[in-house]
């Protein structure tokens, strides 16, 4: 389909369905890059399967296939499911299974509840070279047909339809790359002063004196459960103390020798930081 403008005769052609975005058209077109995403229900669907959907007839068709039984097992390392947080989210290699079994390439895949769109990523996958990932597909299921499948992604959540977009849209990757450098450079200027931490020159402690001018950087911040001794009061730091073979508080730790054999009552958490000098 060929790209074209979004128009208020178009929203209103769905407009009264229920999920329609509280907000001005205005905004909804600015943010939509029609035919192929919009910022509210898509008034092309029916376009899309109409040019590229094959009719069904139920006299002639002779779809079949057995059900999916194997185990799937993929990693969470994947590069482009690391792009973006979402929960329930499934790596793309493993839905690539799923569709390579059940459609063949040009047929039209339907992700009602899209999330992050790992659904579009695995359809567009599937026609691409993968490498080893391909022959290895291919030695699991001899009939599969590689090829490009077409698919839909429809979500309720804003958010997750974005996310969907950014996601299987093309981009040119310089283009990418500045950008988002130059708004991690922006982030930093702004933002940046609230991850220092001031440090004496010597003992390289925390100070609250902003003027010793010894400033660290915090990389990544640590939640430690910190627990309180009945016996003798006494705070400990779980995060310092645990035996990394039981998880059991160190009896042996340097700041707390009563430890061994004692039960301790979680009492709040604290954070704890490292630093690295700047």
């Amino acid at each position: 389909m060929e790209k074209r403008k979004l128009t208020k005769s178009d929203l209103d052609l769905v407009r009264e369905i229920e999920g329609f975005p509280i907000a001005s058209d205005e905004s909804i077109i600015a943010l939509s890059d029609a035919p192929y995403y919009t910022a509210c229900p898509n008034p092309f669907i029916k376009d899309y399967i109409e040019e590229y959907g094959t009719p069904y007839v139920e006299e002639s068709d002779e779809y079949h296939r057995e059900p999916f039984a194997a185990d799937v097992s993929e990693g969470k390392n994947d590069i482009i499911y690391s792009a973006h947080n979402y929960h329930t989210k499934v790596p793309p290699k493993a839905v690539m299974r799923y569709i390579l079994h059940y459609t063949k390439p040009g047929d039209i895949v339907l992700d009602g509840f899209s999330g992050s769109g790992m659904t579009g990523v695995a359809a567009q996958s599937c026609g691409r070279d993968m490498g080893e990932l391909m022959l290895l597909l291919k030695s699991e299921q001899p009939d599969l047909k590689w090829g490009k499948r077409r698919v839909i992604l429809n979500d309720l959540s804003p958010a997750a339809t974005f996310i969907t977009y950014n996601q299987n849209r093309k981009v040119n990757a310089q283009t990418y790359h500045k950008n988002a450098t130059q708004f991690l450079l922006d982030c930093e200027k702004e933002y940046g002063w609230m991850y220092e931490t001031e440090h004496h020159p010597e003992s390289g402690q925390l100070s609250m004196n902003a003027s010793l001018g010894n400033k660290g950087r915090i990389n990544y911040t640590v939640w430690s459960d910190v627990f309180v001794c009945p016996t003798c009061g006494k705070e400990i730091h779980r995060i310092g103390h645990v035996d990394g073979r039981g998880g059991s508080i160190n009896g042996k730790s340097r700041n707390h020798p009563q430890a061994r054999n004692t039960t301790h009552d979680k009492r709040r958490h604290r954070p704890r930081t490292k630093r690295q000098k700047g």
